[in-house]
This record gives C-alpha cells, sequence and structure tokens, in this order.
C-alpha cells in the first residue's frame, strides 16, 4: 500500500493521526548502546521522514513506542519502533528539534549550492547532513577563500532578505522550462523546493518556509576529495554554536599566549618558529653528544674473540631521540654491533656495521619473544617499542647475551 507522506505537504508538521495497518517483530536494531528489540510498522500516512537524499531519518514516538528508524522503500515508509503497537488508530509525534535542525541545514544546503554554481559555476556533485556537520562536494577548479566567502555572503544576503521557500510540482521537462538546477531522468511528476528567485532543485526533503528560518549559513572549511572539493559547513542553530565555540576557543587561546584574540595567529606563528628552532638546535646538539657518547664507548669496549665489538647501552635520562644517532654513530665503527635501548619510553635500537655477521630482524624477534613489544626492520637496522618499559634491563641483557654468542 502507499504510504501518503504527509511531509511532502508541510515540514512542519509535529502531530498527526494515522493508522496501523501492520506491526510485526524483526532483526533487533543496532544501537549505539547495543542491540534493541524492534518492530516494523506500516502506516497509512505518516510525517515522519526516512532517510533519503543525504538527510537523515526523523525520530520520535509512535504511540508509546520510540522511533529507532524510518526507511523509504518505494511506495512503503517503514517505521522500526522499540516496542510493539497494535493495528487501528494511533498518534505520532514527531522529535521536533531534530527535524527543524535538517531542515535549517538542507535548505542551507540547497541555498549555498545555489550560489556556487550561479556566481563561480561551482556544481554541487553530493550532499552530506550530518550529527554535527554538512558537507557538499563541488566540482571543478579549487575555491578559493574569496570564493568561499563570496558564496556564503550571498547565501546570507537572500537569507536576511526572508524570501518564501515553496514546494512545487512538475515533470521532469516542465521543471527544466523553469530553470531547475539540476535535471532528473526520472519520469511522471517531481517535486522540487524553489527559493524565490535563488533557487529551483528536484527534492524529497524536509525544508523551513522561508529563507529567513535557516538564520545564517556558516563556511568551515574546504579539503580534496578525489576529484571533487568538500566544503564544509553548518546553518542555522548549528552556526550560532559553532561560532560561538570559536570564539570562545580563540580567546582561550589568547589568554594562554598572553595575547589578545588579533594577535593570537601571530604569537602562534612566532612560537611555532621558536619551536623549529629548538628543535633543530636540539638535533644538532643531540648529534654532537652521540658523536662524542660513542667516542667513549668505542675506547672502552673490548672486541671478542671473532673481533667483533657489541656494545648495549641502557639511557636511562638522556632524550629518547638520542637512540638513533648514537646507533648510527657506534655502527660507524668496523665490526660493531649497537644494542641501544631508552628505558623511559622502552624504545630501542639494535644495529651493527653494514654487512655484519649478525641478523638483526632475527636478534629482534627472539628478544620480542621473552619481552613484548612491536617492531621491525632489515638484517643490519631494527626499532621497536617494549610493551613494558620497566622491562628494559631485562630485554638489553637478553640482546648482549644472544648477540654476543
Amino acid at each position: 500500500m502507499v504510504t501518503h507522506r504527509l511531509y511532502y505537504e508541510n515540514s512542519s508538521i509535529r502531530n498527526f493521526s494515522a493508522h496501523v495497518l501492520s506491526c510485526s517483530s524483526v532483526s533487533p536494531f543496532t544501537t549505539p548502546s547495543g542491540p534493541k528489540a524492534a518492530w516494523e510498522v506500516l502506516l497509512n500516512r505518516t510525517a515522519f521522514y526516512p532517510t533519503s537524499g543525504g538527510q537523515p531519518n526523523d525520530l520520535g514516538r509512535l504511540g508509546e513506542a520510540n522511533i529507532l528508524d524510518v526507511r523509504d522503500e518505494g511506495e512503503e515508509i517503514v517505521h522500526i519502533v522499540d516496542q510493539a503497537v497494535g493495528v487501528g488508530a494511533i498518534e505520532g509525534c514527531v522529535d521536533w528539534p531534530r527535524r527543524f535542525d535538517h531542515m535549517q541545514q538542507h535548505t542551507g544546503q540547497h541555498l549555498l549550492s545555489a550560489m556556487f554554481y550561479e556566481r563561480y559555476g561551482l556544481p554541487t556533485v553530493s550532499f552530506h547532513l550530518g550529527s554535527e556537520d554538512c558537507t557538499i562536494d563541488l566540482r571543478g577548479p579549487e575555491p578559493s577563500l574569496d570564493v568561499l566567502q563570496g558564496a556564503q555572503n550571498a547565501a546570507n544576503a537572500i537569507i536576511f532578505e526572508d524570501r518564501p521557500v515553496n514546494v512545487r510540482y512538475g515533470t521532469a521537462d516542465q521543471l527544466a522550462q523553469q530553470g531547475v538546477r539540476k535535471e532528473v531522468a526520472r519520469e511522471g511528476i517531481l517535486r522540487a523546493i524553489e527559493i524565490e528567485a535563488a533557487d529551483l532543485q528536484p527534492c524529497g526533503g524536509t525544508h523551513v518556509k522561508s529563507t529567513g528560518q535557516i538564520g545564517v549559513v556558516l563556511v568551515r572549511r574546504v579539503t580534496k576529495i578525489r576529484q571533487d572539493w568538500r566544503v564544509e559547513f553548518v546553518s542555522g542553530g548549528r552556526a550560532a554554536r559553532s561560532a560561538t565555540s570559536d570564539f570562545h576557543l580563540l580567546r582561550t587561546i589568547g589568554e594562554r599566549l598572553s595575547c589578545s584574540m588579533e594577535e593570537a595567529l601571530g604569537s602562534i606563528e612566532k612560537s611555532a618558529a621558536e619551536r623549529d628552532a629548538n628543535h633543530k638546535n636540539l638535533r644538532v646538539a643531540l648529534q654532537q653528544l652521540a658523536q662524542d657518547r660513542a667516542r667513549l664507548l668505542v675506547a672502552a669496549a673490548l672486541p671478542g674473540a671473532n673481533g667483533v665489538r657489541c656494545m648495549a647501552v641502557l639511557l636511562r635520562d638522556e632524550n629518547p631521540e638520542l637512540l638513533l644517532p648514537l646507533a648510527t654513530e657506534l655502527t660507524k665503527n668496523e665490526k660493531t654491533i649497537a644494542l641501544v635501548i631508552h628505558e623511559g619510553s622502552g624504545q630501542l635500537v639494535f644495529a651493527q656495521t653494514a654487512g655484519g655477521g649478525k641478523d638483526m630482524a632475527a636478534l629482534l624477534k627472539q628478544v620480542l619473544a621473552n619481552v613484548p613489544g612491536k617492531g621491525g626492520g632489515t638484517r643490519d637496522f631494527v626499532r621497536a617499542k617494549l610493551a613494558e618499559p620497566s622491562r628494559s634491563s631485562e630485554a638489553l641483557a637478553l640482546a648482549a647475551q644472544t648477540a654476543g654468542s
């Protein structure tokens, strides 16, 4: 039976009466808290919007049952609920805050997409309405900051004019003659959403009555997605919450940096430059330390019977970034094996002079079989991290014993 879709006629319906045609038990419905028992309900008419066209389904109540999901199955709208309902008359109640939020986002998307296309020739190829943010994928050249702000400003100008948003019906040919933004190949009578003197777009979703109800559109950022450009945006209440959150975040950053919000970016750039310079200086200092430490260790180490020096080094208070340069400096010497572990972090490097007689990968495998950790490498060089840094001494002793045998 065809389900009469009340939301097609009026997206603002919150409460409605309907007749339950059938109710049957179905597989448990998966929720964040685990699976729930579920029933499938068919009504003669409904105001609940099903997931479709990038817009999530409505929630709410059907009698005493909670709506878990709403699905579009051709001519029928299927309601998944958390308890059985009886056949006969029933009252439905749409979760209005969720519905109105979706209406703001969806109409905001239509308007924003129209501005990107009308002003900059960038068509929208997909739309997603998420729980926090919304996205549209644009096809064409990368939209610059000026393009993003231009489309946003144009959309908001129309919002502030509070233009009517109307539902139009017609065949594909009739809508094409009226200047529909996206032509469709479907036959029969189609539903389209018209933003007066701004956009006409085929759509079966829920929308506000006038652009003023969108509130405001805020473009957040753009990223490359395969061949397209994904624009993240929010409308209405989400835009207000997002702007407020951004303001408080920027103010907090300014307070932490002891500067005004306007000076925050310059202060961050200065701090980043100082950090990079300090890191460069640290690398230079660690390299010098590694060279000096390696000379002392090599001078104190006696070669084994096979002429190979096996040096086991446990770093305690040193920076863990000393691991790699120290092992590298040690293995610059002929017939040398360097076993270096940082006790605090459990990081280790096992290395040998290129072409040495041992296999560092095999050595690491033996050590990790007794002292768990993760890592890998080649015959001459391996890196790993122990699951329990407190067992660093044990791992080093095992590695030294195995390498020296």
